[in-house]
C-alpha cells in the first residue's frame, strides 16, 4: 500500500502547512516516496519563486505520467461515475490501481458539496470511498 497526494495536500504544502510537512516528513522516513499524477501538478503549480515550498515537495515524490491507457481508464470511470472532473478521476484511478490511500488537507467535497466519504487518519483526511469509486465498484483503501 502507497500515498497518493491530492490537489488538496499540495496546496497545504505551498501554503507551509506545518501537518502536511510532518506527513510528508514520515512517510519518507519510512521510504514511502508518495505519488502525484502529473494533472495534479498542473491544477497546483503556477510557477515562479512563491512556490519553492510546493517544488520542493514534488522533489520528494513520484510524479506519474498520464499516458493514452491510464487516460482511457479514467475516461472509462468517469463514464460510469457520471463525473467530469478529469484529475479527481486520476486520483482515484491511480490509487485503486496501486492500492494507495489518497492524502488530502481536508475532507474532499464534491462540486456539488455533498460530503465525500473521509476519515481522519495518521496521515491527515484519508479518502475512504469517493461517489466516482463507489459507482465504479472499487473503493480507496484506509491507512
Amino acid at each position: 500500500m502507497g500515498v497518493t497526494y491530492d490537489a488538496g495536500a499540495l496546496v497545504a504544502a505551498d501554503r507551509g502547512e506545518r501537518r502536511m510537512w510532518a506527513r510528508h516528513r514520515a512517510l519518507l522516513e519510512l521510504r514511502q516516496v508518495p505519488t502525484v499524477p502529473a494533472p495534479v501538478v498542473g491544477q497546483g503549480w503556477r510557477g515562479g519563486s512563491r512556490q519553492a515550498r510546493l517544488a520542493r515537495l514534488l522533489v520528494g515524490c513520484k510524479v506519474e505520467r498520464l499516458d493514452d491507457d491510464q487516460a482511457r481508464r479514467v475516461g472509462e470511470l468517469l463514464a460510469k461515475a457520471a463525473r467530469t472532473d478529469v484529475v479527481d478521476a486520476t486520483v482515484v484511478e491511480g490509487a485503486l490501481r496501486r492500492n494507495d490511500v489518497v492524502v488530502s488537507s481536508a475532507p474532499l467535497r464534491e462540486a456539488d458539496e455533498r460530503p465525500v466519504t473521509t476519515r481522519p487518519g495518521p496521515l491527515g483526511h484519508v479518502v475512504g470511498t469517493t461517489e466516482l469509486t463507489a459507482r465504479a465498484g472499487g473503493g480507496c483503501r484506509t491507512a
